[in-house]
C-alpha cells in the first residue's frame, strides 16, 4: 500500500518536472525513477508512512506552470515555491491538501484571481503569495482558515474592498496587503478579533476613510503602516495603547488635526515614528517634549528606550514660542535615538538645549521651518552627529568671540560629522579658524547668504576629504585662501556672490578633481592662470562679473569635456585667439561684456552641442561667419553692440531651435533671412545696424532688389498688353491674395514674439483627423495610455502623423492635457515628435523578435540623456518629466530616440528647485523621493534615467519577480557588478565567446557604474544630467577606438 502510494507521489512530482525548466537541469537530472522520491533533490518524507510531506525548491530558478498532480500529494504540509519563475493560474487540484500547513508561492509571475478554494485548506499557517501578478479582489472564504497566522498578499494587483472576514482569523499575527490597488474604509471593529497581531502592513494602496478607533485593541502590534494611502480625519487617540509598537508609519495621507497627546504613550521599544507629508497643524504636544522617564512605563514618545528616528517633516506643526521659553523640560532622554528630521515644518521658537540629551543622534534636520534665537553651542556634544541641517530659519549667534561663529568650533568634537548645511539663517560674524578642525570626515559644508563677513579663514584647508564648499552670497573679503588648493578631493567650489578680491592664485589648479568652480560676482583681478587647462575633470567654470584682465590662456580651449564658460563682464581681451573648436561638449559660453577684437573664427560652428553662445558688448569685427549654421541646438545667440559687418548668413536660418536672436547695434548690411525661425524674430534683433533691409515689420527699409524687379515687371506688362489687360490681372490678383490670406488666417497659429522657432502650424479640424485616422479605426491605433488612446494618421497633404486622443471621462485627463500641452509649448527639440515608426524602446528590449547591439543601446541612452539635459536647463522654464520608462522613449526611422508623453510633468518656476506633487509616476522608475513625500525635482529623472539605463543593458524591468523592497534592480547590479558582468548583462549582448568579450564587459561596467550614479539613493549624490551625455559620449567613443584598432 505505502508503496503504490509513494507511486503516486512519484508520478505527481514527474509532471512537475516535465512542465519546469531549470537553468542548470537541476530537477532533470536528480529527479529520476531509478531513484527514490525521499531522496531527491528539494523533497522531504515522512518517517512512518514514507510520503511526501515537503517540497521546497525556492529560489531555484525554475520557470513553468504548476501541473494539477501536485494536488495528488494527499500527505504535503509544506509547498514552499516561493523565488522563481512560475507563471500561468493555480490549479484547482490544490485544493485537495488538505494536511497543508505551509503554502509559499511569493516572488514568482503567478496571475489570475486569487482562487477561493484557497479557504478549503483549514489547516494552513502561513499563506505567502506576495510579489506575483494575481488581479481582482480578496476572496470571502479565507476566514475559513481558522488557524492562519501569516497572510501576505502584497505587491500584486488585487482591488476592491479588503473583505472584512479577513480581521476575523484570531490566529493572525501577520497581515500584509501592501502595494495593491485595494481601497474602501477599514472596519472600525478591526482590531476586535485580532489579539495576536504584530504586524499590520497596508501601505500603497488607495485606502481611505478614518483610522479605526478600535485600533489600540490589537495590543501585541509591533508593527503598523498605511503609509501613501487617503486617510483622512484625525489620528486616534487609541494609538497610544500599542505598548508593544516599535514602527508606526502614516506618511503620505490626509490625515489633519493636532497630534494626540496619548500618543506620548507609546511603548519604550519604539525605533521609528513617520507622520510626514500629513496636513497635520497645532502645537507639538507639551509632554511629547516632556522627559519623565522613570520605572518601566513611559509617559513620553522620547522616553523610549529604543526609539531610534522620529519622521515628523513636511506637515504644519507648529511649536508656539510659549513653548520654548523660559524653564523647558528636557525634550529627550531616548538613548537609542539617531533620527530626528522636523523639516519643512512651522516650527517656532528657539531651539531648546534639551534636543542635546538625545546623545546617540547621527541625523538631526531642523530644516525650512521658523527658528529663531542663538544656536545652541553645545551641538558638539552630540557626538555622534553624521548629518546637521537648521538651513532656512531665522536663528542668529549667541555669544561671539571676536564675531566667530562658536557655535561652529563647538561642532569640532563630532568626530564623525559628513555634513554641515546653516545656510539661508542672519548669523553675521566671521568662520572661525579652528574650522579646520571639523570632522575629517566632512565631505559638504553648505554656508549660503549666512552674512558672513571677513577673510576665509586659511585653516579651511584642512578639510581634505571636502567634496562640496558652498560659501556663495555672503559678504566674504579678503584674498581667496592658497590652502584650498591642497583640498584634492573637492568637486565643487562655490564663493560666488561675495567680496572677495586679489588674484586667482595658481594654487587652485591642484583641484585636479574639480567639476565646479564658481567665483563670479566678486573683486577678483590679474589673470587667469593658464594652468586651468590641466583640470581636466572641469564642467562648469564661472569667473563673471570681476576685474580679470589680459588675455584668455589659450590651454583653457583644451578642455575638451567642460560644458559650461560663463567669463562675462570682466576686461578680458583676445591677444590669443578664441579658438573654442575643440570644445566640442560645450553646451554654454558667455563672453559678453569684454573687451575682445579681431574676427569671429569659423571653428565655432563645429560646436553641435552649443546650446547658449553670448559675444555681445566686445570689440569684434569683421563678418558672422557662414559656419554658425553648423550650431544645430542653438537657442540663444547675442552678438549685439559689437563692429560686425556684412550680410547675415542664411545658413542662420537652419537652426531650427533658435528661440533669442540679436545683432543689434552693429553695422551689418543686406537682406534680413526670412525662413526658419526667422519668421518670429522682433524688430529689437536688427535695430542700429548700416544697412539691414527686410519686411515692414522689422522697421527696416524693404530691399531695393525687390522694388526693381517689380518696376520692370509692370512696365513691361505695359508695354506688351496694355491698360486693360493689366486692370484685368490686377483684379484677379487681388482676389487670389484676399483668398490666400483668409485661409491662412483660418490654418495658421498665431505667431508672437516669444514663440518657438518650428515655423507656422496648421489647425487641423475633427473631420480631417476623422478622416485621417479612418474613423478612428482600432487598426490605426498606436497604442494606449492613462488617459486615452494614440492613432496613426495621414492629412490631406500627405504627413504622416500621431494624434493622442484624450478621454475626458476619465478623472485627470483634463489635467494631463493641460501639462502636455505646457510642457510642449516649452521645449523647442527633437522631443516634439512625427510619427515615430520603430515603436518605442520598451519593445526592442522585451521582445523575442527585435534586438539592438551594444552601440545602438548606448545611441538610444545618449539621445534620452541629451533629451533630459535640454528639458532640465535649456530652457527659462526647466521642465521634470516624471514618468521616463522605456515605453515613453520612442524611435523614429532612423532610431534615433525621442522622449515623449508628458502628462504629469511638472514646469518649475523661476528659482524653483522643487515641486510637489500627488501624482505618482511608475513604480520601479520612480525616485524614493518622489514615492515618499512627493516632491519632485530634475534629480528625479535623473534617477529614473539610471534606472533605465541598467533596464538597457541587463534586459530586466525593475518590477521583475525578483526585485523588490529588499532587493531592488539597482541593489542587485551593485552587489553583483563586481562579481561578474556576465551574471547581469542581457545575454543576447555578451557571451564569454564573443571575440570582443573582455573590451565589451569592460564598456557595458562602465555604463553600470553610471547608471549607479544616476540612481543614488539620495538626490543630491546624483550625477548632473549633463556630465552624464559627456560621460556616455567619452564610454561610447573609448569602446570605438578599441574595436577599431
Amino acid at each position: 500500500m505505502t508503496a503504490r502510494n509513494l507511486n503516486s507521489d512519484q508520478f505527481a512530482l514527474l509532471e512537475f518536472k516535465d512542465r519546469i525548466a531549470g537553468p542548470q537541469n537541476v530537477l532533470a537530472n536528480n529527479w529520476t525513477a531509478s531513484t527514490s522520491v525521499c531522496n531527491w533533490i528539494g523533497v522531504s518524507c515522512g518517517i512512518l508512512h514514507k510520503r511526501v510531506i515537503a517540497l521546497n525548491l525556492t529560489s531555484m530558478n525554475l520557470r513553468g506552470t504548476i501541473p494539477p498532480h501536485l494536488g495528488n500529494l494527499s500527505f504535503l504540509l509544506s509547498l514552499d515555491l516561493s523565488s522563481n519563475n512560475l507563471y500561468g493560474l493555480l490549479p484547482k487540484e490544490l485544493g485537495q491538501l488538505h494536511r497543508l500547513k505551509i503554502l509559499r508561492l511569493s516572488l514568482n509571475s503567478l496571475n489570475g484571481e486569487i482562487p477561493s478554494w484557497l479557504g478549503n485548506l483549514h489547516r494552513v499557517r502561513r499563506l505567502q503569495m506576495e510579489n506575483n501578478n494575481f488581479t481582482g479582489t480578496i476572496p470571502q472564504t479565507l476566514v475559513n482558515i481558522s488557524n492562519l497566522e501569516i497572510l501576505n498578499m502584497g505587491f500584486n494587483q488585487l482591488f476592491g474592498q479588503a473583505p472584512s472576514s479577513i480581521f476575523k482569523i484570531s490566529s493572525l499575527k501577520f497581515i500584509s496587503l501592501f502595494r495593491n490597488s485595494l481601497s474602501g474604509d477599514l472596519p472600525n471593529d478591526m482590531c476586535q478579533h485580532l489579539p495576536k497581531l504584530e504586524v499590520l502592513h497596508l501601505s500603497l494602496n488607495e485606502l481611505s476613510g478614518s483610522i479605526p478607533s478600535s485600533l489600540g485593541k490589537c495590543s501585541n502590534l509591533k508593527y503598523f503602516s498605511l503609509y501613501f494611502n487617503q486617510f483622512t480625519g484625525i489620528i486616534p487617540r487609541s494609538i497610544g495603547n500599542l505598548t508593544r509598537l516599535e514602527e508606526l508609519d502614516l506618511g503620505l495621507n490626509n490625515l489633519e488635526g493636532n497630534l494626540p497627546n496619548d500618543l506620548c504613550h507609546l511603548c519604550p521599544k519604539l525605533e521609528g515614528l513617520y507622520l510626514d507629508a500629513n496636513e497635520l497643524s497645532g502645537n507639538i504636544p507639551s509632554n511629547l517634549l516632556e522627559n519623565k522617564f522613570s520605572g518601566l512605563i513611559p509617559k513620553s514618545i522620547f522616553n523610549s528606550t529604543m526609539l531610534e528616528g522620529i519622521y515628523l517633516y513636511d506637515n504644519n506643526l507648529e511649536v508656539k514660542d510659549a513653548t520654548f521659553t523660559g524653564t523647558l523640560p528636557p525634550m529627550i532622554e531616548a538613548p537609542k535615538l539617531n533620527v530626528l528630521s522636523l523639516h519643512r515644518n512651522k516650527l517656532r521658537g528657539n531651539i531648546p538645549n534639551s534636543i542635546l540629551n538625545a546623545s546617540m543622534l547621527k541625523l538631526l534636520d531642523l530644516g525650512d521651518n521658523f527658528f529663531s534665537g542663538p544656536i545652541p553651542e553645545t551641538f558638539g556634544n552630540l557626538r555622534h552627529l553624521e548629518w546637521f541641517r537648521i538651513a532656512n530659519n531665522y536663528l542668529t549667534m549667541g555669544s561671539t568671540i571676536n564675531h566667530e561663529w562658536t557655535f561652529l568650533s563647538s561642532l569640532t568634537n563630532c568626530k564623525n560629522l559628513t555634513r554641515v548645511d546653516i545656510s539661508e539663517n542672519p548669523l553675521n560674524g566671521t568662520l572661525p579658524t579652528n574650522i579646520g578642525n571639523l570632522s575629517a570626515s566632512l565631505i559638504y559644508f553648505y554656508a549660503i547668504d549666512c552674512e558672513l563677513k571677513g577673510n576665509i579663514p586659511m585653516e579651511i584647508g584642512n578639510l581634505s576629504n571636502l567634496l562640496l564648499l558652498q560659501l556663495d552670497h555672503n559678504k566674504l573679503s579678503g584674498f581667496i585662501p592658497t590652502s584650498i588648493g591642497g583640498m584634492r578631493n573637492l568637486q565643487g567650489l562655490d564663493l560666488s556672490f561675495n567680496k572677495l578680491g586679489g588674484p586667482i592664485l595658481e594654487s587652485l589648479c591642484g583641484l585636479e578633481r574639480l567639476y565646479d568652480m564658481s567665483l563670479g560676482l566678486n573683486k577678483l583681478h590679474g589673470s587667469i592662470p593658464s594652468c586651468f587647462g590641466n583640470i581636466t575633470s572641469l564642467r562648469y567654470l564661472y569667473l563673471n562679473s570681476n576685474k580679470l584682465s589680459s588675455a584668455i590662456p589659450s590651454t583653457l580651449w583644451k578642455l575638451k569635456d567642460i560644458l559650461e564658460v560663463d567669463l562675462s563682464s570682466n576686461y578680458l581681451n583676445n591677444s590669443h585667439a578664441l579658438d573654442v573648436g575643440d570644445l566640442r561638449s560645450l553646451l554654454k559660453l558667455n563672453l559678453s561684456r569684454n573687451l575682445f577684437t579681431g574676427d569671429i573664427l569659423s571653428t565655432f560652428g563645429g560646436l553641435q552641442t552649443l546650446v547658449f553662445l553670448d559675444l555681445s558688448n566686445n570689440i569684434l569685427h569683421g563678418h558672422i561667419p557662414e559656419s554658425f549654421g553648423g550650431l544645430i541646438s542653438l537657442t540663444f545667440l547675442d552678438l549685439c553692440n559689437n563692429n560686425l559687418s556684412g550680410v547675415i548668413p542664411k545658413s542662420l536660418e537652419k537652426l531650427l531651435y533658435l528661440k533669442y536672436f540679436n545683432v543689434s547695434l552693429n553695422r551689418l548690411e543686406g537682406e534680413i533671412p526670412t525662413k526658419g525661425c526667422f519668421s518670429n524674430f522682433p524688430s529689437t534683433s536688427f535695430m542700429q545696424n548700416y544697412a539691414l533691409c527686410g519686411p515692414p515689420r522689422l522697421l527696416v527699409p524693404p530691399c531695393k532688389n525687390d522694388i526693381r524687379k517689380n518696376s520692370k515687371m509692370g512696365v513691361l506688362h505695359d508695354l506688351r498688353y496694355g491698360l486693360p489687360i493689366i486692370c484685368i490681372f490686377m483684379v484677379l490678383l487681388v482676389l487670389v491674395i484676399m483668398y490666400r490670406r483668409y485661409r491662412i488666417r483660418s490654418t495658421t497659429l498665431p505667431i508672437t514674439d516669444d514663440s518657438l522657432c518650428l515655423g507656422t502650424w496648421r489647425r487641423i479640424s475633427h473631420a480631417e483627423l476623422s478622416r485621417a485616422t479612418s474613423g478612428f479605426d482600432e487598426h490605426n491605433m498606436l497604442g494606449s495610455g492613462s488617459f486615452g488612446y494614440v492613432y496613426k494618421g495621414r492629412l490631406s497633404d500627405g504627413m504622416e502623423v500621431a494624434i493622442k486622443v484624450f478621454n475626458l471621462q476619465i478623472e485627470g485627463a483634463f489635467r494631463s492635457f493641460d501639462i502636455e500641452c505646457e510642457a510642449m509649448r516649452n521645449i523647442v527639440h527633437p522631443l516634439v515628435l512625427g510619427f515615430m515608426s520603430n515603436g518605442n524602446l520598451e519593445k526592442w528590449l522585451h521582445s523575442n523578435s527585435c534586438f539592438l547591439d551594444i552601440i545602438q543601446r548606448i545611441n538610444i541612452m545618449v539621445d534620452v540623456a541629451a533629451a533630459l539635459e535640454y528639458l532640465h536647463s535649456g530652457h527659462p522654464t526647466p521642465i521634470i518629466h516624471c514618468d521616463l520608462k522605456p515605453s515613453n522613449i520612442l524611435l523614429d526611422e532612423d532610431m534615433v530616440a525621442h522622449v515623449g508623453d508628458f502628462g504629469i510633468a511638472k514646469l518649475l518656476g523661476e528659482g524653483d528647485v522643487v515641486k510637489q506633487t500627488m501624482t505618482l509616476a511608475t513604480i520601479g522608475y520612480m525616485a524614493p523621493e518622489f514615492g515618499s513625500t512627493g516632491i519632485v525635482s530634475i534629480k528625479c529623472d535623473i534617477y529614473s534615467y539610471g534606472i533605465v539605463l541598467i533596464e538597457t543593458f541587463t534586459r530586466k524591468k525593475p518590477t521583475d519577480e525578483i526585485f523588490g523592497d529588499e532587493m531592488t534592480i539597482r541593489h542587485w547590479v551593485k552587489r553583483l557588478l563586481s562579481e561578474g558582468m556576465i551574471d547581469i548583462v542581457d545575454a543576447d549582448l555578451l557571451r564569454r565567446e564573443d571575440e570582443n568579450f573582455v573590451i565589451k564587459a569592460n564598456c557595458i561596467s562602465s555604463i553600470l557604474e553610471l547608471a549607479l550614479d544616476c540612481s543614488a539613493e539620495l538626490p543630491e549624490e546624483r550625477k548632473d544630467m549633463k556630465d552624464v551625455v559627456v560621460e556616455l559620449k567619452k564610454i561610447k567613443q573609448t569602446f570605438l577606438n578599441i574595436i577599431q584598432r
